[in-house]
């Protein structure tokens, strides 16, 4: 049985339409998946009114835990939790906040103008990322792709903290009925992999803050990496996780691939899923 536990859609920074990425999950085989956007629950909402089996209702919080800059998964979450609203309706306060200063950024750093409907559409999204503006870079051929676009333009973009507290948030995905688990703990897209003498303090650091699980099995994580990751989580009675990170053309990998090798995962690895009944 084939599970995917972190996939987006264009309710966040994903291509994809709700519609769209069902019948893609469809056609790939994947039986078990969780939608995980980005500080949203509105694909997750469109998702469940197409009730497709195997769904497991997520979100992806972005967090601040101490001094470490981490993203935590929920999942099984009950998305008209009213805690899990006032987060999110407080993280799209945030957002706005983080994009205004980025489109002031580019402005006086690249002299840089979006135009009336970039903007628009920009400010219509349900949670607006950097990959928003890195995508309106690239189609004004300003970059080949958008990881080049935001590391050029973006990355030196000083928006403060405008994240989550992690405390805040692993509070709130339990209130509503979810497990906190710590997304790509190594590190995620286009990130320097953490050493084990790096991971480990931080490790301990996320265990305060509240976390249940790692994200073991990623799509750029090799398998000594992955092994390495679920020795941890059962040395430290966490529950195993795993996930492509899927974003359907913002970023080159398929939904169910959960390692840097195309090697199936068996989804009894991920008990995470246990608590689910799968």
């Amino acid at each position: 049985m084939e599970a995917d536990l972190h996939i987006h859609s264009s309710c966040s920074d994903g291509s994809d339409s709700i519609k769209e990425l069902a019948e893609k999950i469809k056609q790939t085989g994947l039986k078990i998946y969780s939608l995980t956007d980005h500080d949203t629950v509105a694909g997750c909402k469109e998702m469940a009114e197409l009730n497709p089996a195997g769904f497991i209702p997520g979100v992806e919080l972005t967090c601040l835990c101490g001094e470490i800059k981490c993203h935590i998964l929920g999942y099984g979450i009950d998305v008209t939790n009213q805690n899990l609203t006032k987060l999110i309706e407080k993280g799209k306060t945030l957002r706005k906040k983080k994009l205004e200063t980025r489109i002031e950024y580019l402005k006086k750093a690249w002299n840089f103008e979006f135009t009336e409907d970039e903007l628009v559409w920009l400010y219509s999204r349900k949670s607006v990322v950097k990959t928003h503006l890195a995508n309106i870079l690239v189609k004004r051929g300003l970059a080949d792709n958008n990881l080049d676009a935001m590391k050029k333009y973006l990355d030196g973009c000083k928006t403060g903290n405008t994240r989550f507290n992690g405390e805040e948030a692993v509070e709130v995905i339990k209130s509503a009925g979810g497990i906190p688990v710590w997304a790509h703990p190594l590190g995620g897209e286009g990130e320097i992999h953490l050493t084990r003498e790096e991971f480990l303090p931080r490790l301990e650091t996320m265990k305060k803050f509240g976390i249940e699980g790692l994200e073991c099995y990623y799509s750029r994580y090799n398998t000594a990496e992955a092994e390495f990751m679920a020795r941890c989580a059962e040395e430290n009675s966490l529950l195993i996780s795993g996930g492509s990170d899927y974003h359907g053309q913002n970023k080159n990998i398929p939904p169910g691939r959960l390692n840097t090798d195309s090697i199936p995962v068996d989804s009894s690895l991920l008990t995470v899923l246990r608590q689910f009944n799968y």
